[in-house]
């Protein structure tokens, strides 16, 4: 596998050139990585008009992937801004509304998207739903739900594996979603690992008809590095807006930093399903490991475990800080669970370290104190209206009948709590509180 990016930059420092190009550095050392730093000069291609190195580059990652990719250097965020516009254009094509059904636990950025795109959107909710952070719907949910819409919506959009560790049935959902003619759409952010295992398990692999992968999350790419992915079969109809649906909300100054970090990813990709044949296990041990000390892991994940530590008798917070003060950092924690991702880059010895530090976590008495249940709330008005009227900034304590403008929700999760257009009933006034977020944004002047 050949690293043309790579190749370039190299070339080009080799030059010992006369930077009178952006950027401003150029090519000084201030943090270390600013040599290989370079812009769309002549032989540098262009990310959105892409027939040269980035070109083919792409085509290595699409022949890895076994589907037409693109590349990303402002991660799933704009993939999934660039993907809700290909169903856009999906739908006009064929004459329809556009119309996604989504299962709720979105990153926010779906709602920016939403609105930006002027879309209409209907929720699907759970059976026993226990969390805003999971969403699992079943294709025999979908299936009930479908068979009682008059119009069909043009694409089902959920989020697997979400950042609980939970994995839909993308092959079910497929199929239904197939039988009603009716695009799959998968934000697939922390699993672009998954078409490496020894059978994949990737959504495009499994029917999805588009996906994103953040490649920075379980690859070793630099943050940012994501990849958008079409099915094979969806590719002449997609092919020549896909570029257009990322520059339409892409900077025009993509790093080629994180360009490079995927281009030399492609390498690394080759080798991946033996490192993950070699790695796996050893997360399995750990899980059982774990359970063995007491701590339940919920995650269905082969590279992520989510911790729900309250029967041991901290929260996930508390846990989180305990790891912390030994040099640990996880990747998110709230007052109910405890999320740590994993790859082979930490190795044997990582997962050791771990271990034996959860080893020596004493335990304490259970914490009975569940979640209030996830929000449900009645729509007021559109996303699009609620995101783009004029706002204020209230306490969540007097938020009572107003209506949500902006999610108000941090990076991680970046899960909406409540949807912006939605009206704030007491329930989602008890998940505010219970998450600590004590302030937000509503339509000023809407009526209570």
């Amino acid at each position: 596998m050949n690293t043309p990016i790579c190749d370039y930059v190299n070339r080009y420092l080799e030059s010992d050139p006369l930077r009178l190009h952006m950027p401003g550095h150029k090519g000084a050392t201030f943090l270390g990585l600013e040599k290989i730093d370079i812009t769309e000069i002549d032989g540098a291609d262009s990310l959105y008009h892409a027939d040269g190195i980035i070109l083919e580059s792409q085509e290595n990652a699409s022949a890895l992937f076994g589907c037409p990719t693109w590349y990303s250097t402002e991660g799933s965020s704009h993939c999934i801004r660039a993907m809700l516009y290909l169903v856009l254009q999906y739908a006009k094509a064929r004459g329809q509304k556009p119309q996604i059904l989504s299962a709720r636990n979105v990153h926010s950025t779906f709602l920016s998207a939403v609105a930006l795109l002027d879309m209409d959107v209907e929720w699907i909710y759970p059976e026993n739903q226990t969390s805003y952070l999971a969403c699992n719907v079943t294709p025999a949910q979908l299936e009930q739900h479908l068979s009682q819409q008059e119009t069909k919506p043009t694409a089902l959009y959920i989020t697997s594996p979400d950042y609980l560790g939970n994995v839909a049935d993308v092959a079910g959902l497929a199929k239904v979603c197939h039988a009603n003619d009716m695009l799959l759409v998968v934000d697939n952010a922390h699993g672009a690992y998954l078409k490496f295992l020894v059978n994949s398990e990737h959504p495009v692999d499994l029917g999805a008809d588009i996906c994103c992968d953040s490649a920075h999350k379980t690859l070793p790419v630099l943050t940012g590095g994501a990849y958008l992915h079409v099915a094979q079969r969806h590719m002449e109809e997609f092919n020549p807006i896909v570029s257009k649906a990322l520059a339409l909300f892409g900077s025009t100054s993509p790093s080629y930093v994180i360009l490079q970090s995927l281009d030399m990813a492609n390498v690394y990709m080759e080798t991946l399903r033996k490192r993950l044949m070699d790695f796996v296990p050893s997360v399995v041990r750990l899980k059982a490991r774990l359970k063995v000390l007491g701590f339940k892991d919920s995650s269905q994940e082969y590279l992520k475990i989510c911790l729900t530590p309250k029967t041991m008798g901290y929260t996930g917070t508390q846990l989180a800080e305990i790891l912390k003060s030994n040099g640990i950092y996880c990747e998110f924690a709230d007052q109910d669970y405890l999320v740590l991702m994993l790859t082979p880059e930490i190795g044997e010895e990582g997962i050791n370290r771990f271990a034996d530090v959860m080893a020596g976590i004493s335990h304490g008495e259970p914490i009975d104190m569940n979640p209030p249940k996830p929000c449900k709330a009645q729509k007021a008005m559109s996303v699009r209206e609620a995101t783009m009227s004029p706002i204020e900034m209230i306490d969540v304590e007097e938020s009572l009948g107003r209506i949500l403008a902006n999610p108000s929700v941090s990076c991680p999760p970046a899960v909406p709590i409540l949807v912006c257009g939605e009206r704030i009933d007491q329930q989602a006034i008890d998940c505010f509180r219970y998450y600590g977020v004590k302030n937000i944004y509503v339509v000023r002047g809407a009526e209570t």
